[in-house]
């Protein structure tokens, strides 16, 4: 069994955390702003065929929208995250290290790779392994995959 060596900078967590929603953030932009182009293109023709394409590329203007939303309220979320202070026990903002990997507890972001080529699982506190770890403290455990899993350390 690998044991991690140290938790990463939480600045630097955190700074990654921001460039992962910020580029999520353009890149919906970016499609619904080919969406619009795409729909006003269309709109010059008069064609029946072209009515479907424009509706399927409503919905998908909005499929973006709703994405776009989503990444803007974690950034919100991420904004809220107090950079400097430590907790002994799991809370919103806590950097957990256990036996096999990091945790973030922020927004649901999923991994994120950071400079020294570890990886930190960044998740929201909506997410079902939270109801499982907040609150605890180094030394304590939980169950995940039927599997024991031991809190090494908790900034």
């Amino acid at each position: 069994m690998k044991t991690i060596k140290m938790i990463p900078n939480k600045t630097q967590l955190f700074n990654n955390c921001l460039d992962a929603v910020n580029k999520q953030i353009q890149r919906y932009k970016a499609e619904m702003d080919t969406i619009k182009e795409s729909m006003v293109a269309n709109d010059v023709h008069t064609d029946y065929d072209e009515e479907g394409s424009k509706g399927e590329l409503l919905g998908d203007f909005e499929k973006y929208a709703k994405y776009l939303d989503t990444a803007q309220t974690m950034k919100l979320t991420l904004t809220k995250i107090d950079r400097e202070h430590y907790s002994e026990s799991i809370k919103f903002g806590s950097i957990i290290e256990t036996e096999k990997r990091y945790y973030f507890i922020a927004c649901a972001l999923g991994e994120i790779k950071m400079e020294d080529g570890s990886s930190v699982y960044v998740i929201s506190t909506e997410a079902p392994i939270y109801e499982k770890i907040k609150g605890k403290k180094a030394g304590d455990t939980f169950m995940l995959n039927e599997k024991e899993i031991e809190i090494i350390e908790v900034r």
